[in-house]
């Protein structure tokens, strides 16, 4: 049945398989399958029904094996298999499958890739009448946790809490509070049925929570520099009240739209930064407070998250702020920065920070791009450029012009000064970084 299924749909009687069927050895059963089916032949991705074969009868367990294998297959020439995986994940449909699929779409370093999985991501989305943004949003598992974003593993005789820290790492205590190097492994006093299960829920959810964290982190930065907002009650119900994501929430400082500041205390209430209770209207929109609005408050907040030991999953309070000159806010030009010759590794690593490398034909991008509001984009223009097969061929990058351009003709849009505070923050930041002299 499932090589009748494919290409043409899945076969009707698949279903009641699942039906009939234990679901987790139906999941190993179909993963045997699909790697007999690399084993004895190698044939073209588009024939080949075991991996299409993983999204009608696969589970978690499934996608925790296949999505590095996703990852990794463009890089070895497997474009077309990779695309089919993302299929599979869209198939399998659980909460863990779409935020492995959503962080694909948003960390695979390979281009093609990454916009399949966007394209896939976009299309859910607009199922449910959703931005892909509000998508991912909703996207975040819970991984089972109470309502204290904690977890208890049960071992029989001895039960430990599982927390999380700063960068939602999770880490153990025991029943007296000490904190655990790593969550023990079952003893012999321990329960036989419950022990081994709890470890290995541990296990699982260390994979889990590392692939949702780092996209999670890095998801809130990005809706800090592009200044998203989301509605009080929308805010509390994904954030305050999420069990994972509310220890990122009580990290960080957020901003009304009335330009009151606050944070997420740790019973879920809102307080500024002499401690006292702030009660927000339910018509108030939130955002990721950014340094650039905070002015002379940012000392106060600093001290006030220093006191109560509060570390930050990414740089916020002590962000750089940095600003225009008076000649800048009338260009349409940053002259300051051309001229100057840059490492070609700092050039790859302004991709991270929401740059693209593109290029104008060939196969040497010889353009940093980043978008900006108004349609436009600020754009670095490099010499001799980055050779998409060779990156690290020419050590070196000149920076011959930065400039705020129009985001299709390319010819120069504006000026500097009509940009958002932060966006102009975060770009000055990144060429700061890019052009500093070597230590």
């Amino acid at each position: 049945m499932l090589a009748l299924s494919w290409p043409h749909g899945r076969y009707a009687g698949i279903d009641v398989v699942r039906e009939v069927c234990d679901p987790e050895s139906l999941a190993e059963f179909v993963w045997a399958l699909y790697e007999q089916s690399r084993a004895d032949y190698y044939v073209d991705a588009k024939e080949d029904w075991g991996l299409p074969a993983l999204g009608w009868l696969g589970n978690d367990d499934t996608v925790r094996r296949l999505a590095p294998l996703i990852r990794s297959w463009p890089g070895d020439g497997q474009h077309v298999q990779a695309v089919i995986g993302l299929d599979v994940l869209v198939a399998i449909g659980t909460d863990t499958a779409l935020a492995h699929l959503n962080s694909i779409a948003t960390t695979v370093k390979f281009k093609g890739l990454r916009a399949k999985a966007q394209e896939r991501i976009a299309e859910l989305a607009d199922e449910r009448g959703l931005s892909p943004e509000q998508l991912a949003d909703r996207l975040v598992p819970d991984f089972g946790l109470d309502e204290r974003g904690s977890l208890t593993l049960d071992y029989g005789p001895r039960r430990f809490t599982v927390g999380f820290d700063d960068q939602l790492k999770p880490f153990v205590t025991d029943q007296t509070g000490k904190r655990l190097k790593d969550l023990p492994k079952p003893g012999a006093r321990d329960d036989a049925d419950l022990a081994p299960a709890a470890h290995a829920r541990f296990a699982e959810l260390k994979k889990d929570v590392r692939t949702v964290a780092a996209n999670q982190i890095r998801r809130l930065e990005q809706a800090m520099i592009s200044q998203r907002r989301w509605e009080l009650a929308e805010f509390q119900r994904l954030f305050v009240h999420h069990p994972l994501l509310w220890h990122i929430a009580r990290r960080l400082l957020w901003r009304a739209d009335t330009g009151v500041v606050f944070r997420v205390c740790e019973d879920r209430t809102f307080a500024d930064a002499d401690d006292t209770t702030t009660v927000l209207p339910e018509t108030t929109r939130v955002s990721v407070a950014h340094p650039v609005h905070l002015g002379e408050e940012a000392a106060a907040w600093a001290e006030v998250f220093a006191d109560y030991e509060i570390l930050q999953p990414f740089p916020q309070l002590h962000r750089p702020v940095h600003r225009l000159t008076g000649e800048e806010r009338t260009s349409a030009e940053l002259t300051r920065f051309h001229g100057t010759t840059v490492p070609t590794t700092r050039v790859l690593g302004l991709q991270r920070r929401g740059w693209s490398l593109v290029s104008h034909g060939g196969g040497v991008d010889t353009y940093l791009c980043r978008p900006a509001r108004g349609n436009r984009k600020v754009v670095i223009v490099l010499d001799p450029g980055v050779e998409r097969g060779a990156p690290l061929s020419d050590p070196e990058q000149r920076v011959v012009r930065v400039a705020l351009t129009d985001a299709q003709r390319g010819a120069v849009n504006g000026r500097f000064g009509e940009l958002d505070a932060v966006l102009v923050s975060e770009v000055l930041t990144d060429l700061t970084t890019l052009t500093a002299p070597e230590a």
